[in-house]
C-alpha cells in the first residue's frame, strides 16, 4: 500500500468515525456534570419542547431515552418556535435558558423572539420538576436568542444575541453579569456584529455564542450567516485577568475558524457548545450541520441539521483549531 494509499484510507476511516451523533438534533448542548453523566438537549424539529436525555459517555447519548420536560404553552407570549435550549447548573439547581416567540409571524423582517428560563432543584433534572422562572430580561425589547451562562472568578455571565435597531442585521453578541441564574444586572455590553463577508451571507448575523477557557484565554465560538450552506463559525477571545465587560479585552477572528467541507459532504456547521472528553482533559466539540444541500425552501425549516461531536485541537500559542467539521 502506497503512503498516499494509507492517507486516504485513514482519512476515510475518520470520515466514517465522525457520522453524526443524533439525528435532526439542531442547536445541539452537551453539558457534563459531576455526577458522572452527559447531559444533552437541543432544538427538536417541531421547536414545540425541551428534551434532556443523558448517559455516562457522548456515545452513549445517541441511544438514551429522551424526557420531554417542558412543553410550549397552546397561547402567550412563549407558545412557539422553541430554540436552541441550553441546560446549566447553576448556583445549585438546573437552568433551560431558550427562546420562544407568541406565533410564528415575521414583524420588520424578524421573528418575535425573547429569552427565558425554567429551574429544577432535582438533583436529576429528569426528574422533579420544572418551574418557570419567567423572561430574561436584558433592557432591550427586540429579537434575542441563543443565550448561554459561564462563570469566571465567581460571577456569573450571562452570553447572548440580540437586535440593534440602529445596527444592520438580525442579531449582535453581548455579555452581562447576573445578579442571579435568571436575572442579568448592568448594561449589556455588545462584543461582536457581522461585518465580515462570511458573516454577511443572505443574513447578517451573530449567534449562538459558547464559552470555553484553556490557557490563560477565554474564548467565545460564534455562528454567522443564513442557515444554509454559508453558516459557519468565528472566535473572540480575551486574556483570562481581562475586564470581560471591555469590548477592548477581546479580539475577533477575520476569517472563519469552521465552515462548510465540500470535499466530505458537511454542510453549515455552527451552533456550537463545547463539553469535556471522558478522560477529563480534552475538549470535544460540539455543533450541527446538513449532509447534503438539496433544501427545499428556507433550510430553517429543514429539520435535517445533525449533531456531530469531534475532539478540539490546540496549536503551539495555545490557540484551538477547529478543522473541518468532518475530521479529527
Amino acid at each position: 500500500m502506497t503512503i498516499e494509499n494509507a492517507e486516504s484510507k485513514a482519512e476515510n476511516a475518520a470520515v466514517e468515525k465522525l457520522a453524526p451523533l443524533i439525528l435532526q438534533r439542531a442547536d445541539p448542548h452537551i453539558y457534563r456534570h459531576s455526577d458522572g453523566f452527559y447531559y444533552f438537549t437541543a432544538s427538536v424539529p417541531q421547536y414545540d419542547r425541551i428534551e434532556i436525555r443523558r448517559a455516562t459517555t457522548i456515545a452513549g447519548l445517541a441511544d438514551a431515552a429522551p424526557k420531554d420536560v417542558w412543553t410550549k404553552p397552546e397561547s402567550g407570549p412563549y407558545s412557539e418556535l422553541l430554540w436552541a435550549p441550553e441546560l446549566h447548573f447553576n448556583e445549585g439547581a438546573w437552568y433551560v435558558y431558550f427562546a420562544a416567540a407568541p406565533s410564528r409571524e415575521i414583524k420588520d423582517d424578524l421573528f418575535q423572539h425573547r429569552m427565558y428560563c425554567v429551574r429544577n432543584q432535582n438533583a436529576n433534572p429528569l426528574e422533579g420538576e420544572w418551574e418557570f422562572m419567567g423572561q430574561i430580561d436584558t433592557g432591550i425589547d427586540s429579537f434575542c436568542l441563543d443565550a448561554t451562562t459561564f462563570t469566571h472568578k465567581g460571577q456569573l455571565y450571562y452570553l447572548w444575541a440580540q437586535k440593534d435597531r440602529e445596527i444592520r442585521g438580525n442579531s449582535n453578541l453581548y455579555i452581562a453579569p447576573m445578579r442571579n441564574p435568571w436575572t442579568i444586572e448592568g448594561t449589556p455590553v455588545m462584543l461582536s456584529k457581522p461585518e465580515y463577508d462570511w458573516e454577511i451571507e443572505r443574513f447578517w448575523v451573530n449567534e449562538g455564542p459558547s464559552v470555553v477557557k484553556r490557557n490563560g484565554r477565554i474564548f467565545i465560538s460564534y455562528s454567522a450567516s443564513g442557515t444554509g450552506i454559508e453558516y459557519a463559525m468565528g472566535l473572540l477571545w480575551a486574556d483570562e485577568e481581562a475586564d470581560l465587560l471591555d469590548p477592548a479585552s477581546w479580539t475577533k477572528s477575520k476569517e472563519p475558524v469552521l465552515q462548510s467541507c465540500l470535499e466530505h459532504g458537511i454542510y453549515g456547521p455552527g451552533h456550537n457548545s463545547f463539553t469535556v472528553s471522558e478522560d477529563g482533559e480534552g475538549v470535544m466539540l460540539v455543533y450541527h450541520a446538513r449532509t447534503y444541500t438539496e433544501i427545499i425552501g428556507d433550510p430553517l425549516w429543514n429539520p435535517d441539521r445533525h449533531t456531530f461531536v469531534k475532539p478540539l485541537r490546540w496549536d503551539e500559542q495555545g490557540m484551538p483549531v477547529f478543522g473541518r467539521p468532518s475530521l479529527a
